[in-house]
């Protein structure tokens, strides 16, 4: 009855830098994706229909980079957040990209907080009802 044995319960893993580094090609592939839309999008909108100069082209790069880098930390490490905390996190990610870029258009920072604050709402409710539809 060796199959009936129990078991001492796994240890969580605790990712070190070394895991860091040997991330796969697949785990990066929707950040680098997401943060290319997003830089696209942003030097669009800092453009405001002039030239392309240097200075566009590294907004959108900067923007990119940064958006890149919080889509994988949020990939990465959100999964050890409470569910709550989680989907609070993509949340506050989601309406506060949307809401700065929305600020870029030189509209009202009210309009730009209140659509900001539409999309985080509205991608925590989503998050937080996939991580709870999802059970352990």
């Amino acid at each position: 009855m060796a199959h009936a044995a129990p078991t001492a319960p796994r240890q969580p893993h605790r990712m070190t830098g070394a895991d860091i580094r040997h991330v796969s090609k697949s785990a990066l592939t929707i950040p680098l994706l997401t943060g290319l839309v997003y830089g696209v999008w942003a030097a669009f909108i800092n453009r405001q229909m002039g030239p392309v100069d240097a200075g566009n082209v590294f907004y959108g790069i900067l923007c990119g980079v940064v958006c890149a880098a919080c889509v994988f930390a949020l990939a990465q490490f959100g999964s050890r957040l409470v569910r709550e905390l989680h989907a609070a996190a993509w949340g506050a990610f989601a309406g506060i990209a949307l809401g700065y870029l929305y600020s870029q258009t030189n509209e009202s920072v009210l309009r730009s907080a209140g659509i900001g604050l539409a999309v985080g709402v509205a991608t925590t409710l989503a998050a937080f009802y996939r991580y709870h539809s999802i059970e352990d």
